[in-house]
């Protein structure tokens, strides 16, 4: 435990509730100032540039992912942590990917196979995410199906490899407390 924390166990029953709650509440407004963020400020990238800003934005979910692991490994509560970090960083992870989209159709609209506008970029990131893939937009050119391809097995890796990292964070900690 840290030096000034109170034993979360030790709680009575409402405060536990009511350190979950604003835990969670912190997330999904963070959730939403991502997707705020991704709708309302500039993007005058070149598309050229698109790959920079994906590989610069992965490297940021990495970087968050590796912080929110290490949190959750020492959080009194790291369930309700562990939610939180999912729900902070699969939004991230899909506004990198649809910005990504949005910047290399706006560059070059033979990327795919219907003009992609911020939230068609976001709806075809959603798809792929989802492996629904309806087939009304569809990565055309090499470079694009290069991309939807990374996020593809990016896809793969958050939702198998984070979420068995994240929840094994979990229960390390329940684990660990139990000694």
């Amino acid at each position: 435990m840290r030096g000034n924390e109170v034993n979360y166990a030790q709680l009575p029953p409402r405060s536990r509730r009511r350190l979950a709650i604003a835990s969670l509440l912190r997330s999904v407004l963070v959730s939403l100032v991502i997707v705020a963020g991704y709708f309302l400020l500039p993007m005058r990238l070149d598309g050229s540039l698109a790959v920079v800003g994906l590989v610069g934005g992965l490297a940021v979910v990495a970087l968050l992912l590796a912080w929110q692991v290490r949190e959750i490994a020492r959080s009194p509560y790291p369930r309700v942590r562990a939610l939180g970090a999912l729900a902070t960083s699969v939004p991230l992870f899909l506004a990198v990917f649809a910005t990504s989209y949005f910047l290399m159709a706006r560059a070059e609209p033979a990327n795919f196979n219907a003009p992609l506008n911020r939230l068609g970029s976001a709806y075809f990131t959603v798809t792929v995410f989802a492996t629904v893939g309806f087939g009304d937009i569809v990565a055309v050119s090499s470079a694009a199906r290069a991309i939807v391809t990374v996020q593809m097995i990016g896809d793969l890796i958050i939702v198998g490899l984070v979420a068995r990292t994240l929840f094994g964070a979990v229960q390390r900690n329940l684990s660990q407390r139990e000694d």
